[in-house]
């Protein structure tokens, strides 16, 4: 019993190793299988060409014009690249590169400048090959066309309304057409920039000042246009230009006014001595600033004219100060600094209420540094009206306003010495003169009749 109990262990045993053996075996079949699996899921895992992104990609471009190529593959590195141009069944390869550096991403820039081809349609064919390990070690391949056309030809501009007379301060407004459609056109002036906007009936409209710090000399507006191809052409604004001499004026700044106002502002201007060192700096540095947000502002504008007729005055109100006014600044007799005064100040009563004076939409409400509590409403086309020195603001930006809706009220923020309001009007973010926009004889003349014959002749 004894013999027959260990012999029947001693076989259990040797079954159980054997059985443990073919265990082994399938597990390292399975391991084996997993591995060889796992090795081609990577090696084949890269199935998809890479990228191709071109620039500019409008469908027209001139030979001297720079084309820039991105190639990427967010699988593998990029292999070579290849660009060729065809046309009336020739073919001709303009780049062909193959890159030693292994990277995703790769870029080139090139131009047809050296090609010989003559304006018209030509197809312009990428081809892109990446490091992947499909077909057997060559990549896998991108191959993009584009239907473009050599434009060698500047933009032919027709301006289509009269030559204007323009005042120093003030602004005008041209319309004019365009041979074809461009990527950037409006007026140049020095380094100034001031956008057209192009109507439903195909015309451009351009607003455009004669900024008050632009002597006559120094004001020669063209009109700038550059066609999808990157083809430029300018020309000359016909206009008379009259200058116009400003207001002088001097302002006593009191050390009861400092020591009123300019604490609030120790923030704005950190570091100063004293309470006069700190209006300096308002009037100076935060002024510079402030003028730019206005700039900034100003390119959030309609394409369109949102605004009708002449702008509402604030009721029942005194002209305090006028757009133009060179102020010298006194402080117990000395002189401590001089600014050209930018808008029209009106005073009613204490916290007036404020109508907006025209049609449009808020594209400012909050503090504003030297002009205080602010709101600016956008007209379309450049032009916006500007509000300081309020002591409530009762509408936010986004908000769409009629002429006459109540937008705050006037008060003393800001810089202000006493409360009124002081009403600005921007173009483009440069400040002009107001006091045109409340006659409706000076809109009729500059703006609205001009752009009416401007269509009849059209």
């Amino acid at each position: 019993m004894r013999l027959a109990n260990s012999r029947t262990r001693y076989v259990s045993s040797r079954g159980s190793h054997s059985a443990f053996r073919r265990l082994i075996g399938y597990l390292f079949v399975l391991l084996l299988l997993a591995a060889v699996g796992g090795g081609a899921y990577v090696l084949l895992d890269d199935m998809e060409g890479p990228q191709i992104v071109m620039s500019p990609d409008t469908g027209r471009i001139a030979p001297a014009q720079p084309i820039q190529v991105v190639v990427s593959d967010a699988s593998s590195n990029i292999r070579s690249v290849k660009v060729s141009i065809h046309k009336n069944d020739q073919s001709l390869i303009i780049v062909d590169r193959t890159f030693t550096s292994a990277s995703p991403r790769q870029e080139l820039t090139f131009s047809l400048k050296d090609t010989g081809l003559r304006d018209g349609p030509f197809q312009l064919e990428i081809e892109a090959h990446d490091m992947a390990f499909m077909g057997l070690g060559s990549g896998n391949t991108t191959i993009r066309n584009w239907d473009m056309r050599l434009d060698t030809q500047p933009p032919r501009v027709k301006i289509c309304t009269p030559s204007p007379a323009l005042r120093r301060g003030s602004m005008t407004v041209i319309a004019y057409t365009i041979s074809e459609d461009v990527e950037k056109t409006g007026v140049q002036l020095g380094e100034r920039f001031f956008p057209a906007f192009r109507q439903a009936n195909g015309m451009y409209y351009c607003f455009f000042p004669w900024p008050l710090d632009v002597p006559k000399t120094d004001f020669a507006p063209e009109v700038f246009s550059r066609d999808l191809a990157g083809n430029e052409a300018r020309s000359r604004v016909i206009l008379s230009a009259v200058d116009h001499k400003y207001r002088n004026d001097t302002m006593t700044i009191s050390d009861s006014f400092l020591d009123k106002k300019m604490p609030a502002f120790d923030a704005l201007v950190p570091g100063s001595a004293n309470n006069l060192e700190r209006y300096v700096r308002m009037n100076n540095e935060i002024r510079l600033a402030n003028e730019q947000t206005l700039i900034e502002v100003g390119k959030n504008t309609a394409s369109t004219m949102l605004w009708q007729g002449a702008f509402k005055r604030l009721p029942r109100s005194a002209s305090m100060a006028s757009f133009g006014d060179h102020r010298t600044y006194m402080h117990n007799g000395v002189k401590i600094d001089e600014q050209t005064h930018m808008g029209q100040d009106l005073a009613s009563t204490a916290r007036a209420p404020i109508p907006a004076a025209n049609d449009g939409r808020v594209v400012f409400a909050g503090d504003l540094g030297i002009f205080g509590n602010l709101v600016v409403i956008d007209h379309g086309l450049g032009l916006q009206s500007l509000y300081s020195h309020m002591s409530e603001i009762s509408v936010a930006v986004g908000d769409t306003l009629k002429k006459g809706d109540i937008i705050g009220k006037t008060g003393v923020t800001g810089l202000a010495g006493g409360d009124h309001l002081h009403f600005g009007i921007l173009l483009h973010g440069i400040q002009i003169q107001p006091l045109d926009w409340f006659d409706a004889k000076w809109i009729r003349n500059m703006v609205t009749n001009r752009l009416a014959q401007a269509n009849k002749a059209e």
